[in-house]
């Protein structure tokens, strides 16, 4: 069994990386920042999930946009959480 301790996408769903990144950057930004249909034409979370499911190559690169806006999405979850 392979451990996952420095991965920084452990425990992260495909379903909770694509809302985050929506939530942050919205789909027009995401589809600048990562140019596949999903995105750019009529887009949604679930159709997106559908897509990156199926194709690595695109998976690949969302999860590195996820990465690279990771702690931005992580400090605005916190804004969010706090009373």
């Amino acid at each position: 069994m392979t451990t996952q301790i420095n991965n920084p996408l452990h425990g992260v769903t495909l379903k909770a990386l694509v809302t985050d990144l929506v939530d942050y950057l919205g789909f027009e930004e995401m589809g600048r920042e990562v140019n596949i249909r999903c995105f750019t034409h009529d887009p949604s979370i679930n159709s997106s999930l559908k897509f990156l499911r199926k194709t690595p190559w695109a998976r690949e690169k969302v999860e590195a946009l996820y990465l690279v806006h990771q702690r931005a999405i992580e400090q605005k979850k916190q804004i969010y959480k706090q009373p």
